[in-house]
């Protein structure tokens, strides 16, 4: 893989740590690139004022570039975001190793460069995934999690029968899905996906205008980017003949959410179709606050004001 240089902006703030309101810490402004103790190099943002907080990207093999451009920077007006490319995604570098343990290492190993005792995580999508489980191990480092249209059981079969009774909704067939089998479902799944890309509706998913995900595209394809990370997930749920080397992504991380004691913000989308309008419903954190919001699985764009209203409103 090519690997992209970037570029080190020296422009050092004086910011206020999560952990202790009187505790000043020094952060490196801009893009920069962070070596993982395994050698592997990984794409790093730091903008904005305030908590610290990591922003872990969905995919699994998408980036933080289409979040932090399409309404995500409105946050760094109550938080210093850092946005971390994970491995094989984006800017990063591809890697051999993308056990869910050694993800989650990643973003510890980023918070200890920060020099940072406690960060908030906010999750998009398949991030939900990554930040339980960072909670779940280092719960000592973490103020608050932010779950946004976030999965916690990747590719469960719920998940799937929603999306196929959706997209026959959108094809005026109204059905019902009964089926459990997860390769019926990965066929039911691809065949209505088929029909829909040929009805011009396959956008309906995660956005509920196709100029949203024009936008997204043009962002995406403008630079060389990987998804590693996500073929290497994938392949084997497309192709029988490859084995699954990372099962440990698709366990139900929801029922694990009642160990979780910081406060938790979960964000929902009443037409996300991705994830479901009604998945939110699976979490047990002790200490949640739901805020359902009209927009689709990328509200944080289509409804940005409230989307980032919410996320303040939280971290004040």
């Amino acid at each position: 893989m090519k690997i992209v240089h970037i570029i080190f902006i020296a422009l050092a703030t004086l910011l206020s740590a999560c952990s202790s309101p009187d505790q000043n810490v020094h952060l490196k402004m801009g893009d920069q690139t962070f070596v993982t103790s395994d050698s592997i190099k990984l794409a790093v943002k730091v903008a904005g004022k305030g908590p610290v907080c990591i922003y872990l990207h969905g995919g699994p093999g998408q980036d933080f570039l289409s979040f932090e451009k399409m309404g995500g920077a409105g946050l760094e007006k109550c938080l210093t975001m850092v946005y971390l490319d994970q491995r094989g995604s984006g800017h990063s570098q591809n890697a051999k190793n993308y056990s869910l343990s050694r993800v989650v290492q990643d973003v510890e190993e980023l918070r200890l460069k920060l020099g940072i005792e406690k960060v908030y995580l906010l999750s998009h999508s398949f991030g939900g995934v990554l930040a339980i489980n960072y909670a779940l191990k280092y719960p000592e480092h973490l103020t608050g999690i932010i779950m946004a249209n976030t999965i916690a059981h990747f590719m469960n079969p719920n998940q799937m029968q929603e999306q196929i009774e959706y997209g026959y909704s959108l094809l005026k067939k109204d059905t019902i899905i009964n089926e459990t089998d997860f390769a019926t479902l990965m066929g039911g799944a691809a065949l209505v996906r088929k029909k829909l890309s040929a009805a011009h509706l396959g956008y309906k998913y995660i956005a509920n205008d196709v100029n949203t995900i024009i936008k997204m595209d043009s962002i995406e394809n403008s630079y060389q980017r990987t998804s590693d990370f996500g073929m290497t997930l994938f392949m084997p749920l497309i192709d029988s003949k490859k084995v699954q080397q990372y099962p440990e992504y698709f366990k139900d991380y929801a029922l694990l959410t009642d160990k979780i004691k910081v406060p938790a913000l979960i964000i929902t989308g009443k037409e996300d179709h991705a994830v479901g309008p009604d998945y939110y419903k699976n979490y047990r954190f002790p200490n949640q606050k739901v805020v359902p919001l009209e927009g689709s699985h990328m509200l944080y764009y289509e409804n940005n004001k409230a989307f980032v209203a919410a996320v303040c409103d939280f971290v004040r």
